[in-house]
């Protein structure tokens, strides 16, 4: 036999089992290279990073965690080294629902669990049917008799008395349904034709965007009362509610007034062909287009709503930012407002984060290009 020939007895070796791809070219090691070294001023930025990363995250992890006191008295706080998170938890109650009477404060519970339900089912395009428009009048208007009362045995709760959680989510879950289909409405009145319409939107719009949102919670608050009949007075969250949706609907306008006129002319020729109407071929064939384009700014617009709720603040509004600074005037909680800034930092970061994600992920699933 051939020395060469391998025996009967030794198993047949494939030689692509022994060629393994480089370690410093594929695996932890290559992506590493690739990524963070692959060359001198980046190999730098990681190290400098590293050393940042080493010096800041330990210490903020100790005080946050190891030494942090999480539901001691302020006293007990004061001696300690760490984050003071009692001034969340031993004031939670007020920091989520403000002056609501205590003894009722299972309302707004009841009210907030319903709102966030109707979100959660709402962000499955297979559930938008009539039954969950149905089912969103009904939840609202069950909120709107929890908070309020006075019926079915409910204690009457004036709106001065809400405050908390429930008022910053009812500012921006309402603002921000009715501006949006406000801001559309405004869009379409721009590019209308009628010379009386188009004139008329461009007014406000330009207006609207011309001023902060302060002023015209300034004006909503205290100017707008002035002009009122003598005797009728408008509930000031109702005030600020409108003001936000003005606000809003006159940048949303904008940005889908851009997404209007990227649609190419031939869908509009298209649409006339089939003998559309005007208002058939805008709900049909522009109007999901334009949308569908302009979600990544609209998103940004609802974002930035989302967080300038937080200036109701200056006319006295009770939202979650006002009762945690009203916790922190306390002169038992005063020097520990690190720890109450991060945890409304944490609050608006969800909600921000989450409408975000909701986006790429809407925007994903109407992409038919590929």
């Amino acid at each position: 036999m051939n020395s060469r020939e391998p025996s009967p007895l030794t198993p047949a070796v494939d030689p692509g089992d022994t060629l393994k791809p480089p370690v410093t070219a594929y695996g932890p090691v290559g992506w590493l290279r690739k990524n963070l070294f692959n060359s001198v001023p980046n190999s730098l930025l990681t190290v400098l990073t590293v050393a940042f990363l080493w010096k800041t995250v330990p210490p903020l992890l100790q005080w946050a965690f190891v030494d942090a006191q999480w539901a001691t008295p302020s006293s007990l706080c004061r001696q300690s080294d760490g984050a003071c998170w009692s001034v969340i938890s031993r004031n939670l109650r007020f920091i989520l629902f403000g002056f609501y009477p205590y003894d009722q404060q299972w309302r707004p519970i009841v009210a907030v669990i319903l709102l966030l339900g109707l979100i959660f089912f709402s962000r499955d395009r297979k559930y938008w049917t009539k039954p969950l428009a149905y089912a969103w009048i009904v939840g609202l208007a069950a909120m709107g008799t929890l908070m309020a009362g006075g019926v079915f045995g409910l204690s009457a709760v004036e709106s001065s008395q809400w405050g908390g959680l429930p008022l910053t989510l009812l500012l921006a879950v309402f603002g921000l349904t009715a501006a949006y289909p406000l801001g559309v409405v405004l869009a379409l009145g721009r590019q209308s034709r009628m010379p009386a319409v188009k004139v008329l939107c461009i007014v406000y719009i330009e207006l609207i965007r011309g001023v902060p949102l302060i002023s015209l919670l300034f004006m909503a608050s205290i100017i707008f009362p002035l002009f009122l009949p003598e005797g009728v007075t408008i509930n000031k969250i109702l005030r600020a509610q409108l003001a936000i949706i003005l606000f809003t609907a006159a940048y949303i306008a904008e940005v889908v007034r851009g997404g209007l006129q990227a649609i190419p002319r031939g869908q509009y020729e298209a649409a006339e062909s089939l003998g559309l109407n005007y208002y058939l071929t805008m709900r049909l064939v522009v109007l999901p287009q334009a949308l569908k384009i302009v979600i990544p700014p609209t998103v940004s617009i609802l974002i930035s709503a989302f967080k300038d709720t937080s200036l109701v603040v200056i006319i006295a509004l009770y939202d979650v930012l006002k009762t945690t600074q009203t916790v922190l005037s306390n002169p038992e909680w005063m020097g520990f407002s690190r720890e109450a800034y991060l945890f409304l930092a944490l609050f608006y970061f969800t909600g921000c984060f989450s409408m975000s994600h909701y986006s790429r992920r809407l925007e994903k699933q109407l992409s038919t290009e590929h």
